[in-house]
């Protein structure tokens, strides 16, 4: 066992937990790590947003770091971790190769947080008004997700239905990934259905499909939904509203948008019902989590619902077209009974699927094998080691070049 236990978590921003299921990820393999006695630190080349988390308050060192910056190499080597924890692709790419070299013996976790191509695949498909095939994986946005995968030690995935793709369409080794969803328990206090009102949906947006789910809220669903229940509201919550999300605020229809939720769980407790007809995206849906701990049903779509609930009936319906997704909200709104069964089968997908219990020690037992055995593991990842290798190192190069370029005063 390591008698010093230091990890570096290299942040694609900082983490936002009120406002976003990423942020609230982030926070909770943070104090996984922190429990196992690890010391943590977080490092971004991002901006501290409004609603940014002070890390530090939790006994986390914070570290701004830059891009093609060769003082980044001297800052990993100094603090010399054992683990370092990529935040998603784009971050291993710009880091990966810097940590290779300055910590060869630093075990590398990728943190995917929801398989970008799927989700990117997905949105085009939306975009150009056809269904999604599986050939429209095969992107340059694939190839270089892949390609991180591929350099890591461990990714860390909180879909199973995207570990299968990624073993059965990407031919990536199960040895590779690893199965950590988001943790979440019941609330203590939960309204009773009389005492809730409304509709409600809940997301950031700077997250594409949440923006792209209130347009269709407001362009396609609500409308319908207005005239079965008319005296029915359907509030907005999110963090970065932008000018078009903004312009769809319309009271007289009983559509609300009201900005970023103070705290997501009391909004979400207030709310009869979920409205979340997801399009495209990718990973498991916080928002989703949320409702199930606030014991509050949801409508929403197969993808919203992807890899959620296993074999277990759903926190209320899933439906994927306009008329059934309005007759199945109208229908748990009303319906006492269906609505507190729902809620149930809500309680039940948290208690069986996303207990912490049920992961941190194995999780654990995982990491220290691999720490305990990390040459043999990297060696038969021979396919990783030749992404390595200086001949494919575009990002390395490119990085290199970019650094020297910095250093030309002009």
């Amino acid at each position: 066992m390591l008698k010093s236990k230091s990890l570096l978590i290299i942040g694609f921003v900082w983490p936002e937990p009120k406002s976003s299921a990423a942020g609230n990820r982030m926070m909770q393999l943070i104090k996984l790590f922190q429990a196992e006695d690890y010391h943590v630190t977080f490092a971004s080349t991002a901006q501290n947003l409004e609603f940014s988390e002070d890390v530090s308050i939790i006994g986390v060192k914070a570290k701004t770091i830059e891009l093609n910056s060769v003082t980044f190499d001297d800052f990993v080597k100094e603090l010399n971790p054992n683990i370092v924890l990529f935040d998603r692709f784009m971050v291993e790419e710009q880091f990966g190769w810097r940590v290779s070299e300055s910590c060869p013996n630093a075990l590398k976790i990728l943190d995917t947080e929801d398989l970008h191509c799927l989700r990117q695949a997905r949105q085009l498909a939306v975009k150009e008004n056809r269904k999604f095939i599986l050939d429209d994986l095969f992107s340059d946005v694939a190839k270089r997700e892949i390609a991180g995968i591929l350099r890591c030690d461990m990714s860390l995935m909180v879909s199973e239905f995207e570990m299968e793709l990624l073993q059965n369409h990407f031919k990536i080794s199960k040895d590779l990934l690893y199965y950590l969803p988001i943790f979440a328990e019941k609330l203590d206090a939960i309204p009773t259905y009389k005492e809730r009102n409304d509709f409600v949906f809940i997301g950031n947006f700077l997250h594409e499909p949440n923006w792209d789910c209130v347009k269709y809220l407001a362009e396609v669903i609500w409308p319908l939904l207005h005239l079965k229940l008319p005296d029915a509201k359907l509030f907005i919550y999110g963090a970065y509203p932008s000018q078009k999300v903004l312009e769809l605020h319309k009271p007289k229809q009983n559509f609300y948008i009201m900005g970023r939720a103070a705290n997501a769980f009391d909004v979400v407790k207030k709310a009869k019902v979920v409205l979340a007809p997801i399009r495209f995206g990718a990973g498991i849906k916080g928002k989703l989590i949320e409702a199930m701990q606030c014991g509050t049903p949801s409508v929403t779509s197969s993808i919203g619902a992807e890899s959620m609930n296993g074999d277990l009936d759903w926190n209320g319906f899933i439906k994927d077209t306009p008329n059934d997704f309005v007759a199945a909200a109208v229908t748990i709104y009303e319906d006492k009974k269906l609505w507190k069964q729902s809620q149930e089968n809500g309680l039940e997908i948290l208690k069986k699927r996303y207990k912490k219990a049920y992961f941190e020690k194995e999780f654990f037992i995982e990491i220290n094998s691999l720490l305990e055995n990390l040459k043999p593991h990297r060696n038969s990842n021979f396919i990783g080691s030749i992404l390595q290798h200086h001949s494919l190192s575009s990002t390395k190069y490119m990085s290199k070049w970019i650094e020297e370029k910095n250093k030309i005063k002009i």
